[in-house]
């Protein structure tokens, strides 16, 4: 190599250890663990996930120890490190359970689905719910960072971005999937079902006097139970709740609350019922129109 380019790379490596830019250092290397690690858990949980077949005993050992290994980067305690590890592990059986019950969901709720071995070996939106629930465990236990990475991993994976501090209740399904959004203080309560492109995400941000936006506030929308929100809607805001038993129709812009057991269609959906509701003379749609 020519003695200007040795010169020159030599400057650019002192100047890019210079920079001051943070996580330049210390994190070599984490995101390639974290990665292995999500890998390693699901297929603790369900081998079906696993490219080669391995035995869950030895799955469950490699998570132990890339867990471990990225506790060490982001806590600065090893007594701490090793606490939330023992306790993570402890509590897979609990986080399998649960996506049991959205296994369940997903095999009930999806007529196309033969078996709920199709479930988990094809649908990206169990993947992902999956992840979900590994990374909120441990967010729960108070480690930062790691969860975020896990499931940005997913959503690269799936399409599908769920924020590791989403509350999310039993028996939930994503079908489809492709495009969903669900906000870091979004609540979702039990045996919700969700299609692609929906966004349960903030309306707007407090504000900082530097113009920077307020962390830590409730932004995103609660969602009760037994709700249905069908491709492409949109629900904003903190203040917004969805009732119980509610159908959101597919591209409605949801920034207020609706009461339990309303179904909500956008204005063209419900002019085109309108016109077959004439034409058969049937009933009226009990529907919120926006």
């Amino acid at each position: 190599m020519e003695h200007g380019i040795q010169s020159a790379l030599a400057e650019a490596e002192a100047a890019l250890r210079c920079s001051g830019v943070p996580c330049s250092s210390g994190f070599a290397g984490f995101r390639g663990k974290a990665e292995q690690l999500t890998d390693r858990l699901c297929e603790a949980l369900f081998p079906a996930f696993s490219p080669a077949p391995a035995s869950q005993g030895e799955s469950l050992s490699a998570s132990a120890a890339l867990l471990s290994s990225c506790l060490q980067a982001v806590l600065p305690d090893p007594r701490q490190a090793s606490s939330v590890c023992r306790s993570f592990i402890g509590g897979l059986a609990a986080v399998q359970r649960r996506l049991g019950t959205d296994l369940a969901a997903a095999f009930r709720g999806d007529p196309a689905a033969r078996s709920e071995a199709e479930v988990v070996l094809c649908y990206p939106g169990f993947r992902a719910v999956a992840v979900y629930r590994l990374a909120h465990e441990l967010l729960l236990l108070g480690v930062p960072l790691l969860p975020r990475v896990m499931t940005e991993y997913a959503h690269r994976l799936t399409g599908i971005d769920i924020h590791p501090g989403a509350v999310i209740g039993d028996a939930f399904f994503i079908d489809h999937g492709t495009g969903v959004v669900i906000g870091e203080t979004t609540t979702i309560g039990h045996d919700v079902k969700l299609y692609q492109h929906v966004t349960l995400g903030a309306k707007s941000f407090d504000l900082l006097p530097d113009g920077s936006p307020v962390k830590g506030i409730k932004r995103h929308p609660d969602i009760g139970d037994f709700v249905v929100i069908y491709a492409g809607a949109t629900i904003l805001g903190g203040d917004t709740r969805i009732g119980s038993h509610c159908v959101i129709g597919g591209n409605v812009w949801l920034t207020h609350s609706v009461p339990a057991g309303k179904t909500v269609l956008a204005r063209a959906a419900v002019t085109e019922a309108a016109l077959i509701r004439d034409r058969l003379a049937v009933p009226p749609l009990d529907s919120a129109m926006l």
